[in-house]
C-alpha cells in the first residue's frame, strides 16, 4: 500500500489507515486525517520535509515521519 509521503504534487488521494499508536496517532486524527477523507498534495519541500496538503478545505504542512504513517488510495 502506498502512503503519503510517496503521492506526487497535485494528486488527490483518499486514508485508507492511519499506523503508528499514541499521540501520534491521535495528532494525525485531532488535524482532521481519518479513514477516507479525501488529501489533496499541494506542495513538497525540496528536501521532501514539510509536505503541504489540504484536508477538509484547510491547508495543512505535515512532516515526513508524520506522511509515512498515512496509508491513502
Amino acid at each position: 500500500m502506498k502512503t503519503l509521503k510517496e503521492v506526487k504534487c497535485g494528486e488527490t488521494v483518499s486514508v485508507a489507515k492511519l499506523n503508528g499508536s499514541g499521540a501520534l496517532k491521535r495528532r494525525i486524527m485531532d488535524m482532521g486525517i481519518t479513514r477516507g477523507t479525501k488529501i489533496f498534495v499541494r506542495k513538497v519541500a525540496p528536501l521532501g520535509d514539510p509536505v503541504e496538503i489540504t484536508v477538509r478545505g484547510y491547508e495543512l504542512s505535515i512532516r515526513k515521519n508524520e506522511a509515512e504513517k498515512i496509508e491513502v488510495v
